[in-house]
């Protein structure tokens, strides 16, 4: 039973990962970025604003090629152990967050927990920290999970150009008040302008039915 462990835990990570990667996209209609993706090892300080956060930037990482990890409160990670099988570090194991940081993208949310949406409120020093023991690149992302004109919720990632961490707050707040800008800015029915669908999602009624009501106009005459 032993020699078989390996082979279990591997089952069980693609399991949940799977598991993961339908829950994006059956409950949200994509994911869209903007933005230059850190090409190797990086430090990425998003806002916390939205239960989906940790997972759409999982799939935002694994669509760009890169190694994930994120670094959870103890509390949370207690109540979701499983999610160490998908790269999750408790905020105290500063060392192994060091490590991961140099091969692959950590997530760090200097807000520390969940906020409710709006601007960034607070910013500890933990992931500033990080990128500088780790010598990688200190990524500025703005995140936001909405509902706009169709049935399910869009979210949107922005990067922003790496920063030291004294511009980090300031560099969040920009990001976020530009995809915010942006957002309001939008066509609620047509994807957001100069974002790419990175992870597609769950469609709307609408949109199924639109061929098929097309179709029957056409054959009945029945225009507006």
């Amino acid at each position: 039973m032993t020699a078989d462990r390996p082979e279990t835990h591997r089952w069980a990570t693609a399991l949940l990962s799977r598991s993961v990667r339908g829950s994006v996209r059956r409950g949200l209609g994509g994911v869209w970025v903007r933005g230059a993706l850190p090409p190797g090892g990086a430090v990425l300080a998003p806002n916390h604003h939205s239960w989906w956060d940790g997972y759409v930037l999982r799939e935002v990482a694994l669509w760009a090629g890169a190694d994930f990890s994120v670094l959870m409160t103890a509390g949370q990670l207690t109540r979701f152990p499983f999610l160490r099988r998908l790269g999750a570090l408790r905020a105290g194991e500063v060392r192994a967050g060091v490590r991961r940081a140099k091969s692959g993208w950590l997530v760090v949310f200097p807000e520390g927990a969940l906020q409710p949406a709006g601007p960034l409120r607070g910013a500890a020093p933990g992931a500033g920290w990080t990128a500088r023991a780790a010598g990688v690149p200190l990524v500025p992302v703005a995140l936001r999970v909405t509902l706009r004109g169709a049935q399910w919720p869009e979210a949107h990632v922005r990067f922003g150009p790496p920063v030291s961490a004294a511009d980090l707050p300031a560099a969040i707040q920009h990001e976020l008040a530009a995809l915010d800008a942006e957002l309001l800015a939008s066509d609620p029915e047509r994807p957001l302008a100069g974002y790419l669908r990175a992870v597609p999602g769950r469609q709307s009624r609408s949109a199924r039915v639109d061929l098929p009501s097309r179709l029957l106009t056409f054959i009945t005459g029945d225009r507006a």
